[in-house]
């Protein structure tokens, strides 16, 4: 009695992986090309937003007078390292 429970124990396991396992076949045949659709029109919503941010920069300069001048943003400054040392200048000797 003992043998025939765990081999019907084993054979309804074993059903029940082979059940899981066609049914999330079958599911992500069902939902694959939906999540496709929705990860792509997602990425063409980051992409043209990007691409407009980009397009209003020339929108806002085109509103500037001709020969005006505008400083977005200040450079730089060099900075000059001073712990380097002292530059010798040599010559060859042949």
């Amino acid at each position: 009695m003992l043998q025939q429970a765990s081999v019907t124990g084993f054979v309804r396991t074993i059903l029940i992986i082979l059940l899981i396992y066609y049914g999330l076949k079958i599911l992500s045949r069902l939902f694959a090309p939906l999540l496709l659709k929705y990860i792509a029109k997602k990425a063409e919503q980051k992409f043209g937003d990007q691409f407009g941010q980009f397009q209003q920069r020339p929108q806002q300069e085109q509103k500037k007078k001709e020969g005006e001048v505008t400083i977005d943003r200040m450079p730089n400054a060099k900075s000059s390292n001073k712990d380097v040392g002292e530059y010798v200048d040599y010559e060859e000797i042949d």
